[in-house]
């Protein structure tokens, strides 16, 4: 590393305010992709031109991460601190703040109706602003707070679907949000974690969300898709339609629950059995399973003793928890009353959609025609990270550039000068 790395462990009082970012932002930036398996920091630059350009990259094994939350927070700050050290070596830069995916929290997808008394007069930024408010104070609520509340669309009197209604005159205005709100507690946790790594957390952003950035063309997102983001410990679900994100939801079910399932099946080491999911690893059967064997180290023995075990057999325990990933996220499909509205493609992301078979079972079982996919074309990322695993970690780099955004020209929350972040601030100056 060098002279810029290591970073100073500060205590957490050096927490300020995060600053919104702002669209076309040319100065360098970074995010932070904080995964059950896996932790990724991606340090971006817009250029000159409009593109946007990979400065640095750093990854690093999660340790730490349970489910998508912080599960021992000193674990979690070494393995965030040495990833992002990774990639201010790689820019030659140094981050003060990152844009950090929310998978923590049980994050819950939410559709909301404001309507506001206008009196005849034109609808102005204010009114956009006090209608996105009022939509975050109605998801407040049992300990939760809103992480994103999008504006949808608009009705201005009796003319409904208007996109942007400033400067329309109108006696009554009506906002459509989808609001994605969080658990208190777990925000609080993540928000502890990354300042001790003297960080400060520019923005959350939904993970699902981040994902369908930078793996849908657009046309997907115009007629309707689906993104699964099949990570580790979660699997996220989006659904994308007009050129919006209408419905998020997040499963506690990822690639991990199928190493462990091989492992307890067949009495080896978690690593080993990871090692087995990558070599031998399908969710569709062969002719030639039940004849190929494969070696298994198993738990406690000597290393030299191996047991020797049809491929069937694995593909039979790896079956199973797959199947039943795309039955959950069938059931959230059904309920979220999306079916037609997410159009006929569906888009497989994450670490855990590479495994053999993956893509013809979610096709045969969502019955949807189905392509994996893989982060856009961005300047200067390492071809080792544009692969599905890393399709979050892209995503989150756009969302910071600016892109993605409803009304990105209208600070949304400019009338909101305190919220859980800045509660969350207080609450470590009191006691520290």
């Amino acid at each position: 590393m060098n002279e810029m790395s290591p970073r100073a462990l500060p205590p957490l009082t050096n927490i300020e305010e995060p600053e919104r970012p702002r669209h076309h932002r040319t100065s360098p930036f970074g995010v932070l992709d904080i995964g059950s398996t896996k932790i990724a920091c991606l340090i971006g630059r817009m250029e000159s031109d409009g593109t946007l350009r990979v400065l640095g990259l750093g990854w690093q094994k999660a340790r730490g991460i349970r489910g998508g939350g912080i599960a021992d927070l000193e674990e979690a700050r070494k393995a965030i601190l040495t990833c992002v050290g990774q990639a201010e070596d790689m820019a030659d830069t140094r981050l003060r703040s990152v844009t950090v995916n929310l998978s923590c929290g049980q994050p819950e997808s939410r559709l909301f109706n404001v309507q506001l008394a206008m009196d005849g007069r034109a609808v102005g930024e204010a009114d956009i602003r006090r209608a996105v408010q009022e939509g975050r104070a109605r998801a407040v609520a049992n300990g939760r707070e809103a992480i994103h509340a999008l504006p949808l669309n608009f009705a201005v009197d009796e003319l409904d679907r208007v996109v942007d209604p400033r400067g329309l005159f109108c006696s009554t205005l009506a906002a459509r949000l989808h609001v994605i709100d969080a658990a208190t507690p777990a925000l609080r946790s993540l928000g502890a974690c990354i300042a001790a790594c003297d960080l400060e957390i520019a923005e959350l952003v939904s993970a699902p969300m981040a994902a369908g950035l930078a793996t849908l063309v657009p046309d997907e997102r115009e007629i309707g898709a689906t993104v699964i983001d099949m990570g580790g410990g979660t699997t996220g679900v989006a659904v994308f339609a007009d050129e919006q994100l209408l419905h998020t939801a997040q499963l506690p079910i990822g690639g991990f629950h199928v190493t462990k399932d091989l492992a307890t099946g067949l009495s080896t080491s978690l690593t080993h059995a990871e090692r087995l999911k990558s070599l031998y690893g399908n969710v569709q059967a062969s002719p030639d399973d039940d004849r190929e064997m494969v070696p298994v180290h198993l738990v406690g023995e000597e290393e030299h003793q191996i047991a020797k075990v049809p491929r069937s057999m694995v593909v039979n325990i790896i079956r199973p928890r797959i199947e039943e990933t795309f039955e959950y996220i069938k059931d959230r499909l059904d309920s979220s009353g999306l079916a037609r509205a997410s159009g006929n493609r569906l888009v497989l992301t994450g670490g855990a959609c590479q495994l053999g078979g993956v893509r013809e079972t979610a096709a045969r079982m969502l019955n949807r025609q189905v392509r994996i996919g893989r982060p856009h074309a961005l300047r200067g990322l390492p071809d080792s990270a544009a692969v599905p695993a890393f399709a979050t970690t892209a995503g989150l780099l756009h969302w910071a550039a600016g892109e993605g955004r409803t009304l990105h020209d209208v600070d949304l929350d400019a009338t909101q000068p305190t919220g859980w972040f800045r509660r969350f601030v207080n609450f470590i100056r009191e006691r520290v």
